[in-house]
């Protein structure tokens, strides 16, 4: 478990850029729900997906 995907944390997917900038809403284990400006809630595995921080001077 990634202990800097906690609720409120900005990510985005660089394996779908397209998804914009998300909010991370949970996070259980390997399984985060993340809120995606252009793509909606999304629950990713991160065993399979490698989300990136976002910080949030350089959005």
């Amino acid at each position: 478990m990634r202990h800097d995907l906690a609720p409120g944390v900005l990510v985005r997917n660089p394996q779908a850029p397209e998804w914009g900038v998300g909010q991370v809403q949970s996070a259980i284990g390997n399984r985060v729900t993340v809120n995606f400006e252009n793509m909606g809630k999304q629950l990713i595995d991160i065993d399979h997906a490698d989300l990136e921080v976002v910080d949030e001077d350089r959005q």
